[in-house]
């Protein structure tokens, strides 16, 4: 079939549409959500107190930044909610106002759309394939010069399942300090990592007053119509002035209450961190014996390999899974991502099973 279009991560309709397959028939490897699918323990608790809905959220949420205090080690005096990570993102990057902006690349296209909103240009920083997508520190800190008055990371990174780690975050963000860069942190993936207190940032907002930490529940938590997210940052001063310009009730009744109930399953969160870790582990010890792709070491709950061999697209790879019921992302829309890649995330043991069934009919 020629491409007549590309499909993004949750283009589930689009791709039902498009090529006639019924959505119910199809097990989605490109959105990058929990498997698990939302906490029974939430749902649960929203049916018994669906008359939350007669009434406003508290226009603080108070209780609500003690749960994601608690949960993050943070202070609530340091956090922000609101309609999803992006609206977050959105207001922050509207407030930052940057003239010049930096972001690791490839990554997610939300970043230079937000950015183009506000009259700013944003410079795409290229990780190296040869390097397997890891960030050479080093080599970014020559680059950060006071030209550029926002940093923009995406950890771990989409598509690249890449992270930097602690030790890598605090000398960017003191170099940031130095030139007066504001850095955005964006950890959408950051609690399906091997070892979040590796890679998380926000411990680092008790002493940095130029970052910012967003997380949301889209993914983890299999949420992402619920539209709760929420930003840390220790810069009080930027803090009151995001809440004066977001809108009222950002966060609707039902989004406050079943975030917090989420953010207290802690049955469901190692349930969760249990099975992409073991299955992580699994799929790319298995992927690392294919002969025809290379596949690059993933922290967050998603692969990315490279189809090596020869005459075979990603489309072609992406269109034999979706034969098989199987819709994974082709990465040819992420710009910077140069050659033929594939993303897909981790599922249930068996549907991974099929997909590399699958994968193994065509790249073998």
């Amino acid at each position: 079939m020629e491409k007549k279009m590309e499909f993004h991560g949750s283009d589930l309709e689009k791709v039902a549409a498009y090529y006639h397959i019924p959505q119910e028939q199809i097990v989605c490897f490109s959105a990058n959500v929990n498997p698990l699918g939302v906490s029974e323990k939430a749902k649960d608790k929203l049916i018994q107190h669906l008359d939350i809905l007669s009434r406003y959220p508290d226009r603080e949420y108070q209780t609500l930044r003690e749960t994601i205090g608690a949960y993050c080690h943070t202070s609530p005096e340091h956090i922000i909610v609101g309609n999803g990570s992006t609206e977050l993102l959105s207001l922050l990057i509207s407030q930052i106002c940057a003239k010049r902006a930096l972001v690791l690349g490839p990554t997610y296209s939300e970043y230079a759309r937000e950015i183009s909103l506000t009259g700013g240009t944003l410079t795409e920083y290229h990780l190296k394939e040869e390097h397997n997508f890891a960030l050479d520190t080093d080599d970014l800190l020559l680059h950060l010069t006071d030209a550029y008055d926002l940093l923009i990371l995406c950890n771990p990174n989409n598509p690249t399942s890449s992270a930097i780690l602690k030790s890598d975050m605090e000398r960017i963000l003191a170099h940031c300090s130095q030139n007066s860069i504001f850095v955005m942190v964006d950890e959408t993936y950051a609690e399906f990592a091997p070892s979040i207190s590796e890679i998380t940032a926000i411990p680092f907002t008790k002493h940095y007053q130029n970052l910012m930490v967003i997380r949301g529940v889209s993914k983890f938590f299999a949420a992402p119509g619920l539209r709760f997210g929420y930003g840390i940052t220790g810069n009080q001063t930027l803090r009151e002035q995001l809440l004066t310009h977001q809108d009222p009730w950002s966060l609707n009744s039902v989004g406050a209450f079943v975030g917090e109930e989420m953010l207290k399953d802690e049955d469901y969160i190692q349930q969760t961190w249990n099975l992409i870790d073991s299955e992580r582990t699994r799929l790319y010890q298995r992927l690392t014996s294919f002969p025809s792709i290379k596949v690059y070491p993933p922290y967050a709950n998603f692969i990315l390999i490279q189809i090596l061999k020869e005459d075979v697209r990603s489309l072609d790879v992406f269109e034999a899974a979706l034969k098989e019921g199987l819709m994974i992302r082709d990465c040819s829309s992420f710009q910077s991502l140069n050659g033929e890649f594939i993303r897909f995330c981790i599922m249930k043991p068996e549907d991974n099973d099929r997909l590399l069934e699958c994968l193994w009919k065509v790249l073998e």
